[in-house]
């Protein structure tokens, strides 16, 4: 870590020469931007923005693949699991328009191509939910219509063990004071893929009692299609209307073979399995959007919307005893979760040095989750298991906060957040559960800006928390086929309360010419009320997992980012953007004893590198970048224990602009194609079980030609 922090510190000073030699051409392209609206330079609350055409610059597909290069940013296989501060599993909070995400709606269902921006929020701001331990990424979708555009874009990936068409066209004009845009998208991914899993026993002595091998096939596909659809207006007094609305459909479908090769031991009971998977889902979401004009620079921002989530599965799985059928489960599950919120801020400066603000943030939330499920034996026996879960869920926060400009170098941020929660929850083979919760959330944040203009200090201290969810405080319990310490049933945990964390961040952020930044940010975390998952043998001899509260846990971070124009420090550089990050993480659980008692399989150190260039003609741009997201070992609990390879990928394009309109882009993802191994362990007074499982790496290649008409 040292040696990084030296190194990043180096390219600095290297760098910071170079362009103290071009001093006039630096001076030059300092005036030019002085003039722009920075947002990451100019408020006083901290954050990062991506751009739409920055989230567009490798031609991804999807926002897992856009975030990865953020810095302190790191996404997991598949786009789910997105952290920051190597912290996922509600930690991290995901808002969409500024507003969390129902569960069970993938984010990576989006297009880039409908966003107009990404904001990483690292400290916590009154406006938004504090549920927001690590930090906060809200997916802003296109709302302004500045100019008539009708763009279409078509792709087609492949690897060798998928391929992936899709396209996708936006059309708005502008007529007056109505103005409308329209994004369509759509695609199909078609996959067949192998992976293993090893499973081993070994005694005390050393000597293996079991080692088999679970030998996965998985094939089948997925389609889906996106339309969101933006009305804007104008009206006479000044008001402004926007209705903006999502729909998402998808389908996925897949066949599964698991077989077992026994070196060591015997093979489970159900030593063979065959499943059949179908799942349909649709989400809706509508807002209306109104912003009012008061006199001396007031205004009011307000908004109502609604959300439609429905999601059927059916799921046929056979099981055999030593290669004959034995077990049949017939599974037909579905949700049906709807709601609707409000948002509203009303804001007004107050003289040249205040700006005040005040809003609200309510909603409701009903969501009925089934599971309908037949065990037929073929010694003649059934075992119907009908599962029904219901719950609603009813928020409510109300907030101010207040920027207030100390000096023309000095500005402080204060806010307060109240936010509560009431869940309830009921269904079949479990008691009603009722669970309420609040949080007061104090914030401030401040920013410095030195007098050489260049340099600037940031401090925030917060007060933030992460809420169970409904599905984790029922009593609804989850089965296991092969019962052990490494494959358990699952019950939740109605007595669940939130995890509280105070928070302090600091950072040093160095500008020394246009688009160039250095910056350096820690932050630290505590935590009370940890909640952390328990293994337990309960009384009818079987394995379960659930949520408690235990303890507390610290966690702290470093984040290091360097990124510069090469000709910012060379005189006629070529049009080359160079881009560096490096963030360390730390976190010690205090209910775990000993080492790598890591909080949440926190990522402990993650990287990026990039480079972007452009032909000075602009027909060609091309580029790479390269991320790394540290693994190794965590310790879960007393006699429990994850492991897993560090991740490294290298991903990079290139775009030809065959005319003003139309450009060809090829991009190539993962091209290390390196393996993933993750590994559980659990020891007992008879020794180590440990279950490992390997995903093959592959490459995946695109080509996608874009067109304007």
């Amino acid at each position: 870590m040292i040696r990084l922090t030296l190194l990043a510190a180096a390219i600095l000073s290297a760098t910071h020469a170079m362009a103290e030699q071009q001093q006039p051409i630096q001076k030059v392209e300092i005036k030019s931007s002085a003039g722009g609206y920075n947002p990451r330079k100019d408020d006083t609350a901290s954050k990062i923005v991506v751009s739409s055409e920055e989230l567009k610059r490798y031609g991804d597909t999807s926002i897992g693949d856009a975030l990865k290069r953020v810095p302190g940013v790191t996404v997991g296989a598949g786009g789910r699991d997105i952290r920051m501060r190597g912290l996922g599993s509600g930690y991290t909070q995901i808002l969409l328009n500024g507003e969390r995400v129902p569960p069970g709606f993938n984010i990576e269902t989006l297009s880039p191509d409908s966003i107009e921006r990404i904001e990483v929020i690292r400290a916590a701001s009154a406006e938004f939910s504090t549920q927001a331990i690590a930090g906060t990424i809200n997916i802003v979708l296109k709302k302004s219509v500045q100019t008539a555009q009708r763009e279409f874009k078509l792709g087609f990936g492949r690897s060798s063990e998928a391929n992936n068409p899709n396209g996708n066209l936006i059309l708005s004009d502008k007529d007056g004071n109505f103005s409308y845009s329209v994004n369509m998208g759509g695609g199909r991914f078609e996959f067949d893929r192998n992976s293993f899993t090893d499973e081993e026993l070994i005694n005390l002595a050393g000597t293996p009692l079991m080692d088999r091998r679970m030998l996965i096939h998985d094939r089948g596909h997925a389609r889906g299609l996106e339309l969101s659809p933006r009305l804007n207006w104008t009206l006479a007094n000044g008001d402004t209307l926007t209705s903006q609305s999502f729909i998402n459909r998808n389908i996925f479908k897949s066949t599964i073979d698991r077989r077992f090769d026994v070196a060591v031991g015997e093979a489970p009971f159900y030593d063979g399995v065959h499943i059949i998977n179908v799942n349909k889902s649709l989400h809706a979401r509508s807002d209306l959007n109104w912003m009012h004009k008061f006199g001396e620079g007031a205004k009011l921002d307000a908004k109502i919307g609604g959300h439609r989530l429905r999601n059927n599965g059916t799921w046929f799985e056979s099981e055999a005893h030593r290669g004959a059928p034995a077990l049949q489960h017939d599974v037909y599950s579905g949700v049906r979760e709807w709601g609707t919120s409000s948002t509203g801020k009303y804001s007004r400066p107050v003289g040249d040095d205040h700006a005040l603000a005040m809003g609200w943030n309510v909603g409701y939330t009903e969501r009925d989750d089934w599971r309908n499920q037949r065990d037929l034996y073929t010694s003649g026996g059934r075992d119907d298991k009908d599962e029904g879960f219901r719950a609603s869920v009813r928020r409510s926060a109300f907030y101010t906060q207040d920027e207030w400009n100390l000096s023309k170098a000095w500005s402080l941020y204060m806010g307060l957040r109240w936010e509560g929660m009431e869940t309830r929850s009921s269904g079949a083979g479990f008691d009603p559960v009722r669970n309420r919760s609040s949080v007061w959330s104090p914030l401030a944040q401040t920013l410095y800006k030195l007098p050489n203009g260049k340099d600037q200090l940031r401090a925030a201290l917060t007060r933030t928390y992460k809420a169970p969810q409904a599905g984790t405080l029922s009593g609804r319990r989850f089965t296991s086929t092969n019962n052990s310490q490494v494959d358990t049933d699952w019950i939740g945990n109605p007595n669940l309360k939130p995890e509280l964390a105070t928070g302090f961040d600091a950072s040093y952020e160095h500008y020394w010419a246009e688009g160039a930044l250095f910056s350096v940010a820690a932050a630290a975390r505590h935590l009370n009320d940890f909640t952390r998952p328990n293994v337990l043998l309960d009384q009818s001899g079987r394995w379960v997992t659930t949520m408690m509260n235990n303890g507390s846990a610290n966690v702290r971070s470093l984040d290091v980012e360097l990124k510069f124009p090469l000709k910012a420090v060379m005189d006629n550089a070529p049009a080359l953007d160079v881009r560096a990050s490096l963030s360390r993480n730390w976190s010690q659980v205090d209910s775990v004893p000993g080492p790598n008692n890591r909080l949440d399989q926190q990522v402990p150190v993650s990287a990026v590198l990039g480079l972007d260039y452009k032909t000075p003609d602009g027909i060609w741009s091309l580029g790479g970048s390269f991320n790394y997201r540290g693994a190794g070992l965590v310790r879960k609990d007393v006699d429990r224990y994850d492991w897993a390879t560090p991740g490294r990928q290298l991903d990079a394009y290139v775009a030809w602009k065959l005319d003003l309109k139309t450009q060809l882009r090829l991009a190539g993802w993962n091209l290390l194609a390196r393996d993933q191994v993750s590994r559980s362990t659990y020891y007992t007074g008879q020794g180590r079980l440990s279950s490992e499982s390997t995903t093959p790496g592959v490459r995946f290649i695109r080509l996608q030609l874009e067109t304007r008409f």
